[in-house]
């Protein structure tokens, strides 16, 4: 994604330069001067699928720049800084899911795993939270999302990661252990 944004911010530098053209008149002067109506009729009607497609792109793009820049990270981190973030996180959810370890849990022996992703905005406020893959225990399931509810807000990103990404996504596996404790890996 970064790569394919530089080149888009590269091509963009240099449509900017360009002068700048009416795509629609630009169309419409290609069509060839002809006493042909059929052929004219063509030419005009390929000239509006142009400007509409061109008009779509611009479109599509200005949406897509209003988009909050993301980060997905797995169990491997590829960077300090985002390893030391994640780390103090996964010490967070692990506090406070053995804290609230669920009582109906530990009544009933249960222990599980689940893959679990949080998405964590700027400000360290959580804009959801999805499981990946089951527990296959609804109770445990529900367990991990009221977790992430209780151990948030997290804190606010450190500038190195605020200043490219607006969102960064965690996946891990979590584990309620027999001995009643959560662990993230």
């Amino acid at each position: 994604v970064e790569r394919l944004e530089a080149e888009m911010r590269r091509l963009l530098t240099r449509v900017k330069a360009m002068p700048v053209a009416d795509p629609v008149s630009d169309a419409f002067q290609a069509i060839p001067r002809t006493n042909d109506p059929v052929a004219r009729a063509q030419a005009e009607q390929r000239a509006l699928r142009i400007a509409r497609l061109e008009a779509e792109i611009s479109r599509e793009w200005d949406q897509y720049q209003t988009l909050p820049r993301r980060k997905f990270i797995g169990a491997r981190t590829e960077s300090v800084v985002y390893a030391q973030y994640v780390d103090e996180w996964r010490q967070r959810i692990e506090r406070v899911g053995t804290h609230n370890f669920p009582e109906e849990a530990k009544r009933q022996g249960l222990y599980a795993s689940l893959l679990l992703t949080v998405s964590i905005r700027a400000d360290g406020s959580v804009e959801r939270v999805d499981i990946d893959r089951s527990s296959g225990v609804a109770l445990l399931d529900r367990a991990a999302r009221r977790i992430v509810e209780l151990a948030s807000p997290f804190p606010p990103f450190p500038p190195a990661i605020r200043s490219r990404y607006d969102v960064i996504s965690i996946t891990r596996n979590w584990t309620f252990t027999r001995a009643q404790e959560l662990v993230s890996e």
